[in-house]
């Protein structure tokens, strides 16, 4: 991973260099030679990294010194950032200074403010002389190793995209029917030999052989679902957390444990809600050997209902015996033929016959190599798949990695390793990265990508035509296609948008991160080993799940660029601890500290947040914060502001439009907020816009009219409010919507507030909303116009989901089934709606016969369509196609629909209906 950080650093300092000579006032000088010596020194290592890296496995002098080189490397790319943000902050206020001022000389501004930064030039200087004296004596020392030097391998794009498959997610049921079959039988099975209220079952393997799989395979057995009241999933992992795993059982049962704090308490919610209840508990790769950590949970279930089962799954024959298995099974590993059909199914996927004959030879020999273990066949199948040649496969078979003990000594796949070394450097430390989050913990894409490009994974280089987003969606897309991530969930464009990894993947990201990232719980003795770790200088990102209070010794983790903190109890910390937190962590690049199910205890962001310079992404969703301070907009290199959810937020800091650099506004749900500052029309990098908020100016305070999203020319997802605020037609047609070419996601809410606009003028407004054509989701809330039909909805060919909410004076719905790619559609509270005829589906008695209304539906919802009586499609022949693809309908408390059409009931497609109706209208 040396290699990845090696070359950011490298191109962090070209970069900074060109825009230095670029500019008229260069604001550190003097270092010309030291920055060169420096990028020499760098090049010069990064030539032997290949080697290095693949040799670290088995010598541990080469691993001290790379670890030796990553922290050098770190220190320089804090450096080059410090000075970065001087750039930018001579920048933009030099702007507000103009702005101010009106007419000032920019030359005279940023030479003022030069001389102000005197200091601050000297320390950047001095910073790169001591780094570069580190470096030299680490350059010097890599003499001793003789690497062989080779080219690092440059990320291509075209090469490396490789679209994720679905049959793979579900490929380890290979050869494992028996064991399936044989699992759930004996969890419908009702002993009568066995008097206790439950019994255990217990499946027992190797790491990475199916064993997780197959308990899920069993979970989700319809006839399984049926014999159980309640099913509860709980990753155990090493090492056995009572603390933790009592509180998911909880959360399993009745959605939340946040007032509970002692073991005894959670042990007697159990106790009573599981009283009287059929119920299968698993735990997952449970590891404790430890009698007296089970015991506790021994007991309390017995109060459940006899026929209660618990399903284990463990590596350990001795810890299913400990735990009381009566059932023990065993899996095995594959036979080699069934794991030569998983291989081929993955390895040979687009492949011609030809192709797959004259690979087929190595290949077996390949899978011989894995010894039955699906997970390790998966893993070289997905690296294969991306080889074309006999040479590259050979050269695979014929890796060294295959023959060292230590792997096996350390518990890693050889074939995990030899697909992570595959990887361009880049997408390894996006990887490494990953060992931060627990275990079967589920990583959400865009969340993801959004915490690699803080801490600058995805830098893209000069001329690259892609965006950051765009760039972390490719390494995110290359690992799901390597097998490091499992367990997908897609959208409505079949991408991959959540995951998990397997617990075998998860120790090899830990064993790459090494002490990088560090993730602890505080009833895994966080005090304890926060003071061991602190003493360290490689912990760079910590997720903590923390109580009360917050300990001391976090301060000491100087080097810290990632802390998550979650899971706070109420009134465990308080807005006195973050003065503290912002003064000693000052290289944090990441600050997560939302509350997503915790009552809130914060209602104040200290001033002092603005000196964490670095800072990219802040998360403070949840909050009790009533307002933001204006030194967050000294936060020049800010990307991501997530303050959702805090419902008492009232504003906005006047000054973020100094956040140049912002990409991502996470704001929704902050009803508080009714306006925002004029200064976000200034955040022309703004990719995400959950709530712009349509205001007028009042008390001398300028604030955003629909004319500022002009300049927003990178928005792809944008929610409008306050439409009710726009004076007249000609202020939207500013907004010059349909030059955003970008935009995919689009919501318009038309009430804002008391009143409200007359019903014409709601239609004279939408009709000048019109976005861009290629617009793939678009909401329409509240509004008052009597026909919901703007002539530019059915030019939205690229149309992919539709939401019309609370448009209570449509009579008629529009032609909808003419949007050839809808796929989604939700109506709710169109009041005045009592018909839905052949006029929704876009068909008239002259429509041709081979038109098919919606040929792309899959979901349908209709909800509190209070009028509404009748569907009917009529009689004519051109609408018994219609709807080919529906899957889903739903149709909830709309209470005078008296019948549905055959012809929906006759979907073959159709797998899910729903009807409920609120006991009383």
């Amino acid at each position: 991973m040396a290699d990845a950080i090696v070359s950011a650093v490298l191109q962090q300092l070209t970069s900074l260099m060109a825009l230095e000579i670029q500019e008229e006032v260069r604001l550190v000088v003097g270092v010309e030679k030291e920055v060169e010596v420096l990028a020499n020194n760098l090049r010069t290592m990064r030539a032997v990294l290949v080697d290095a890296e693949q040799r670290q496995v088995k010598e541990e002098s080469i691993r001290l010194w790379l670890d030796q080189l990553k922290d050098a490397s770190y220190d320089m790319e804090d450096v080059l950032d410090e000075w970065n943000t001087a750039r930018l902050k001579l920048q933009i206020e030099g702007v507000e200074n103009a702005i101010a001022q009106k007419k000032v000389c920019s030359f005279l501004t940023s030479s003022c403010f030069c001389f102000k930064q005197v200091s601050l030039r000297w320390d950047i200087a001095h910073k790169i002389k001591e780094i570069n004296d580190n470096l030299d004596v680490i350059e010097k020392a890599k003499n001793k190793f003789n690497f062989s030097t080779s080219v690092i391998k440059s990320f291509d794009e075209k090469s490396e995209r490789v679209p994720s498959i679905s049959f793979v997610d579900e490929s380890e049921i290979f050869g494992r029917d028996d064991e399936k079959n044989k699992l759930i039988n004996k969890l419908l099975c009702e002993s009568s030999e066995e008097q206790k209220s439950f019994h255990v079952i217990s499946i027992v393997g190797m790491g990475g052989i199916g064993k997780t799989t197959l308990a899920q395979l069993a979970c989700n057995d319809d006839q399984v679902k049926r014999n159980f009241e309640k099913v509860i999933w709980v990753c155990v992992s090493d090492p056995f957390d009572e603390f933790r795993i009592a509180k998911a059982i909880i959360e399993a049962i009745n959605g939340d444990a946040s007032n509970l704090s002692e073991f005894q308490s959670l042990m007697q919610v159990i106790h009573d809600s599981i009283k009287g209840k059929k119920i299968l508990l698993v735990l997952d790769d449970v590891w404790n050997e430890e009698y007296r950590k089970w015991e506790p949970f021994y007991n309390c279930l017995k109060n459940s209902f006899n026929g209660s089962k618990i399903l284990i799954t463990t590596r350990k024959e001795s810890v299913a015996r400990m735990m009381g298995s009566i059932v023990v099974i065993s899996i095995s590993p594959l036979t080699e033929e069934a794991c030569w059909s998983l291989f081929k199914l993955i390895a040979f996927f687009g492949r011609s016959n030809e192709e797959c004959q004259k690979l087929e030879e190595i290949g077996r020999k390949i899978v011989g190599k894995c010894k039955g273990l699906p997970l390790a066949a998966k893993a070289i199948a997905s690296l294969m798949r991306s080889k074309k040649t006999e040479e590259e496969w050979q050269r695979i078979l014929d890796s060294e990695l295959w023959k060292l003990e230590e792997l096996e000594k350390l518990g890693i796949l050889a074939p995990l390793l030899l697909s992570y070394n595959d990887l361009p450097s880049a997408v390894k430390r996006c990887f490494s990265y990953c060992a931060l989050f627990p275990k079967d913990y589920n990583l959400e894409r865009d969340e993801l990508i959004k915490l690699w490009m803080a801490n600058g994974y995805l830098s893209i280089e000069q001329n690259n035509e892609l965006e950051m987003e765009m760039i972390g969606r490719q390494y995110f897309d290359i690992l799901a296609t390597r097998s490091f991530f499992q367990e997908f969930k897609k959208d409505y464009d079949d991408c991959i948008i959540k995951c998990k990894m397997h617990d075998i993947v998860h120790d090899f990201a830990k064993f790459i991160s090494k002490e990088e990232c560090f993730a602890v719980e505080e009833h895994n003795g966080l005090e304890e080993l926060l003071l061991q770790y602190s003493s360290q200088k490689n912990i760079f990102h910590s997720l903590l799940t923390i109580g009360d209070p917050l300990p001391d010794s976090i301060y000491r983790l100087k080097r810290l660029r990632t802390l998550l903190i979650r899971r706070i109890p109420y009134s465990s910390l308080n807005s006195e601890v973050l003065p503290e937190l912002f003064d000693n962590l000052t290289s944090l690049r990441v600050f997560h500290m939302s509350i997503p199910y915790w009552p809130s205890w914060m209602t104040k962001l200290p001033n002092r947040v603005g000196k964490l310079i670095h800072l990219r992404y802040l998360n403070l969703s949840g909050h009790d914060i009533e307002r933001l301070p204006e030194t967050l907009c000294e936060l020049y290199n800010l990307q991501t502001l997530d303050i959702g959810s805090c419902l008492g937020l009232e504003e906005l800091p006047q000054g973020i439009g100094k956040l140049i650099n912002m990409r991502h506004l996470l704001n929704d749900f902050t009803p508080s907020i009714t306006y925002l500052p004029a200064g976000i029309a200034r955040l022309t990098n703004l990719r995400t816009l959950k709530r712009f908020v349509v205001g007028r100016d009042v008390d001398g305070i300028k604030r955003c009219s629909l004319e500022s999203l002009k300049n927003l020319n990178f928005l792809q997802e944008c929610s409008i409010f306050g439409l009710s605020n726009v004076s007249d037609v000609v202020e939207a047609k500013r907004s010059e919507l349909e030059k955003r070419k970008n935009l995919q996601v689009l919501r318009l809410e038309f009430y804002w507030g008391e009143g409200g606009r007359k019903n014409e003028e709601d239609e004279e407004l939408l009709e000048a909303l019109k976005p861009p054509l290629n617009l793939k989701e678009l909401h329409i809330d509240n509004y008052k116009g009597n026909i919901v039909q703007p002539s530019w909805m059915m030019s939205l060919t690229n149309l992919k989901v539709l939401k019309l909410d609370r448009c209570k004076n449509c009579v008629h719905l529009p032609p909808l089934g003419k949007l050839p790619s809808l796929e989604r559609l939700s109506l709710c509270g169109m009041d005045c709606v009592k018909r839905v005829g052949n006029e929704f589906l876009g068909v008239d008695h002259e429509s041709s016969s081979s038109v098919v209304p919606f040929p792309k539906l899959k979901s349908l919802e209709f909800m509190h369509m209070e009028n509404w009586e009748e569907w009917d499609y009529g009689i004519n022949g051109n609408t018994a196609n219609c709807m080919p693809h529906l899957s889903s309908l739903k149709i909830r408390y709309c209470w005078e629909l008296k019948a549905l059409p055959d012809q929906i009931l006759q979907k073959a497609a159709l797998k899910k209906l729903e009807i409920s109706q609120d006991p009383s209208p």
